[in-house]
């Protein structure tokens, strides 16, 4: 019974990490390093420096609005729940801090240097930012440099042109838009009202649209190493998500949304 219940804290624990997004992160992250010649070993090291600060986002995420979403009664918020304790929850947390501090300065200064100030700018995020109009900001910085910190880790690599990280940057503001839309209710009743809110579902939902064919069209731009013909292929695709986000109604444009996510992420791994 005992072991049960551990396993059980566990994966509730790994659960309040918003663990999708940051395994989300991490694959990009070492997709990308590993596209653009990184050796393994260095690419683990970038992975790794990546998962754990976005832990410590995601920990950090539902820490601070512990009290909010048990006013919310938001069961799917484990620390608001009690499925995992407050203070195993910050031991967690801090643990991840320690780790990201120590596996970005490995990668190098440059890379450790730019990774920690856009893991600080997330925690900005969760402290205040994401309740502003603002919200969009820490999204854009952290994805548009992600290539870049990817790249200054191994110092032999080229830095990625600007028109790949303004794609990022576009993927990041597109997967902020995305990600707030199946929770704008829940967020509302808690007190959060970030950019997604304020816009409400339909012109969110466009907005991702258009951000994240906006990235395609920069990614497709500067991606000198994908064929002209997956260019077009993943362009058609894109137009098509877009067209079928801008007709219909219910989760059909969220699910589009995403789509168009996956064509983006798959282009600026290619490039």
């Amino acid at each position: 019974m005992g072991t049960a219940r551990t396993v059980s804290r566990l994966l509730a624990l790994v659960r309040a990490a918003h663990i999708g997004p940051s395994l989300a992160v991490t694959t990009i992250a070492a997709a990308y390093g590993a596209s653009i010649g990184l050796p393994a070993p260095r690419v683990a090291l970038v992975a790794a420096a990546v998962l754990t600060g976005q832990l410590s986002v995601g920990w950090s995420n539902d820490l601070v609005d512990v009290e909010r979403d048990r006013r919310a009664q938001r069961a799917d918020k484990p620390f608001a729940t009690g499925e995992v304790p407050v203070r195993t929850g910050r031991i967690a947390c801090a643990a991840a801090v320690v780790l990201t501090v120590g596996l970005s300065l490995a990668c190098g200064p440059g890379a450790g240097g730019l990774h920690l100030g856009c893991v600080a700018l997330a925690w900005g995020y969760n402290l205040g930012i994401k309740a502003t109009a603002w919200s969009w900001l820490p999204y854009a910085v952290a994805f548009g440099a992600l290539p870049v910190v990817v790249a200054l880790s191994d110092p032999g690599t080229a830095v990625p042109g600007p028109l790949l990280v303004v794609a990022a940057g576009l993927l990041g503001i597109g997967a902020h838009l995305v990600n707030a839309l199946p929770d704008l209710a829940a967020d509302e009743a808690s007190g959060v009202r970030g950019l997604p809110h304020r816009l409400g579902e339909r012109r969110a939902a466009r907005l991702a649209v258009a951000t994240l064919a906006g990235a395609s069209v920069a990614v497709a731009l500067g991606a000198a190493e994908v064929s002209r013909a997956a260019v077009v292929v993943a362009l058609f695709a894109v137009a098509a998500l877009a067209l079928l986000a801008l007709v219909t109604h219910g989760r059909t444009p969220f699910r589009a949304a995403v789509g168009i996510a996956l064509v983006d992420v798959c282009l600026l791994v290619l490039a």
